[in-house]
């Protein structure tokens, strides 16, 4: 016979129950995701020492000088500028500090493709690393993209203009993930399995919508990109590149690229490729 409560101390151990799981599942959350808090903790990030040992290389803060020694070309100019060519790379650029490194987490292709559960653990994955500008220097802000080396660590993967990544990748919260779509530029928070934008691109991205489950996303991203994943007939017959992460297009070498707004991205990259032809012919 089933026995009938007759107080209320089993129900309060079953709201007792409900919140430890509630609890767990947020840590579990944390843990397994590893958001980019704005003060991240080692575990936060794989081979942390690394990632601010390359923040406060002499390598990058001379790559983030260059990068400051080009104005940005005014109303989308694609003229030329060639980055100066000087002995002392940070030679009048005023001091400046670097934040340390905070994680960018990225929607997985297995996720796009839908063969991913729609849970944190699987929907995204750590991409890449950004350090901004404690403070603007000459009125400019710059953002430091660091991608993971193959074999353990960090190196420098791109400079870029304005702090936008680095604010938005600081968002997350106690119990919450912040991760981008980076087809759209589209920011977004997860919280459990809720999915909320966090700018405008996201919230086109949601259709309007204030927020959606993690599993409604997946449909929109599925059906966004699902056909266009690398090795499909989209990527194979040469309309596109594929789905890729930034941080898995950066892998593949070790050396800088650098990049700005707009029509500067080209103009700067291009800009340190002849610098370094150059110097190769003039020492060669």
């Amino acid at each position: 016979m089933r026995e009938t409560p007759t107080s209320g101390a089993p129900a309060a151990s079953r709201l007792s129950r409900l919140a430890a799981v509630l609890a767990l599942s947020a840590s579990a959350l944390l843990c397994a995701t590893g958001p980019g808090h704005a003060d991240p903790l080692p575990a936060d990030i794989p081979d942390y020492q690394a990632a601010l040992d390359a923040v406060k290389s002499p390598a990058v803060r001379d790559a983030v000088c260059r990068f400051l020694s080009v104005p940005v070309p005014q109303g989308g100019s694609d003229t030329p500028q060639s980055i100066p060519d000087k002995a002392e790379a940070c030679e009048g650029i005023p001091a400046f500090t670097l934040k340390n490194p905070l994680a960018v987490n990225e929607i997985t292709p297995g996720f796009v493709a839908g063969t991913s559960q729609p849970v944190a653990t699987e929907a995204v994955r750590l991409s890449h690393l950004v350090s901004s500008l404690e403070a603007s220097v000459g009125g400019r802000q710059a953002t430091v993209m660091l991608a993971p080396t193959q074999g353990g660590g960090w190196h420098l993967a791109a400079v870029r203009e304005g702090d936008s990544d680095a604010g938005f990748a600081g968002k997350a919260e106690v119990g919450s993930l912040v991760f981008t779509e980076p087809q759209i530029r589209g920011w977004y928070q997860l919280k459990l399995l809720t999915v909320s934008p966090l700018n405008d691109q996201a919230r086109e991205g949601l259709g309007g919508r204030a927020s959606t489950s993690l599993g409604e996303y997946q449909k929109l991203v599925k059906e966004r990109y699902a056909d266009k994943l690398t090795g499909s007939e989209y990527d194979t017959k040469g309309f596109s590149s594929g789905y890729a992460t930034a941080g898995r297009e950066a892998e593949g070498s070790s050396a800088p690229w650098v990049v700005g707004g707009a029509s500067a991205a080209l103009v700067l990259a291009g800009a340190f490729l002849l610098l370094h032809r150059r110097r190769r012919d003039t020492t060669g």
